[in-house]
């Protein structure tokens, strides 16, 4: 008896801090979702905006910080918001898995949290490729003349060389489709643990800052990769 009335709080405020620690991961990766789509959309203002764009990242904070230490912290800080986030939410969906719960209660939330599960895995295999893609695959891009190497180190030429193949396309919007559901549920649950959803005004107030979030998301990170495969961006 001892045991168990000890455990019970201990595993109450343990849970309490993993659906913390999800939260506020959470909302790191929004913020830099939402840097990161602002820095695409320079794709259509031409190759010397976002080259330009491309190279200030590298050397902002000079000389306080090395060529590319931002680059660095902000990875660094992904990585470990990453592997927290990953963590939290093992952990509770085990825990949730393992708990006993009535029919009608798992019938309700098995849904949302299967999403969330699969859709989080998703996410995950999509970032690893993206990043192996644009670092150690990157793009054959045929450039005529005497400026082909210099062309082909370009970020601009990159991204356009990738997102003119439809297969591409195809792929970055499924990841977007993943996205997009998975931040509306999550920015509504991060509001949720955060104590912002105390009344009903509140709740619907949570589900619409998310939905507005997962829907500017999408849209935004859309439009360079359509506008390149229709042509509009070269």
């Amino acid at each position: 008896m001892a045991t168990s009335t000890i455990s019970a709080p201990l595993a109450r405020k343990t849970t309490i801090a993993l659906k913390l620690l999800m939260a506020v991961t959470g909302l790191f990766f929004v913020l830099y979702v939402l840097l990161h789509m602002y820095g695409n959309l320079k794709v259509l203002a031409g190759q010397d905006a976002f080259d330009t764009y491309a190279h200030h990242l590298r050397t902002f904070g000079e000389p306080m910080l090395p060529y590319g230490g931002l680059l660095w912290i902000f990875r660094i800080l992904l990585i470990g918001s990453l592997i927290g986030h990953a963590y939290a939410a093992l952990t509770l969906w085990s825990r949730a898995g393992s708990a006993r719960k009535t029919k009608y209660a798992m019938l309700k939330t098995a849904s949302s949290a299967k999403w969330m599960r699969w859709g989080g895995v998703a996410l995950l295999l999509f970032v690893i490729w993206h990043l192996i893609h644009f670092t150690i695959l990157k793009p054959v891009v045929n450039v005529d003349g005497p400026d082909a190497a210099a062309l082909q180190a370009s970020p601009y030429v990159m991204v356009v060389a990738s997102f003119q193949l439809w297969w591409m396309v195809l792929i970055y919007l499924l990841a977007l489709a993943a996205l997009g559901l998975h931040l509306a549920h999550g920015v509504y649950s991060a509001q949720q643990t955060l104590g912002f959803t105390q009344n009903p005004k509140q709740h619907v107030r949570a589900k619409g800052i998310g939905h507005a979030i997962a829907a500017l998301v999408v849209v935004g990170f859309a439009i360079p990769p359509l506008s390149i495969l229709f042509g509009l961006v070269k």
